[in-house]
């Protein structure tokens, strides 16, 4: 039963999703494909997905303990978190400690993880930054 519940709101949401997409203006400047199209191929992959798992539920599905749920919705609290400060604090920063709290979660070791999230912040800034010029979030340092 909740594989249905969870099917059906992902095809909800999917509706949703694909009726904003449809709301975004275009520019004159635009491509041919235009500013609506990968929204709404990403709407598309969501609905089919929803419907199948509505469609093909699991016999009995397992559902994870407590404490299990806990740690998931701890890390929901950090990607929102991540997306508040992501402005004041910046691309690097914001993403090493959301990094690091992930693969701490994870199971990595502390230090482990501080290492996977620095790596991992300066790494994606070289490579989307630096090499490919695109704009992210600039923090108090400039970076």
């Amino acid at each position: 039963m909740s594989d249905r519940i969870f099917g059906l709101f992902g095809v909800l949401l999917a509706i949703g999703f694909a009726l904003s997409a449809l709301t975004i203006e275009e520019s004159f400047l635009s491509d041919a494909v235009g500013p609506k199209a990968f929204p709404i191929i990403i709407a598309v992959i969501l609905g089919i997905s929803s419907a199948v798992i509505a469609l093909r539920p699991d016999p009995e599905p397992a559902w994870p303990p407590l404490a299990r749920l806990v740690e998931i919705g701890a890390a929901v609290v950090v990607m929102i978190l991540y997306a508040e400060f992501l402005p004041e604090a910046g691309f690097v920063i914001a993403t090493a400690f959301a990094a690091g709290y992930l693969a701490w979660r994870l199971g990595s070791r502390p230090l482990e993880a501080v290492a996977t999230g620095i790596g991992t912040s300066v790494g994606i800034y070289v490579i989307f930054h630096l090499v490919l010029g695109l704009s992210l979030a600039r923090g108090p340092w400039g970076f």
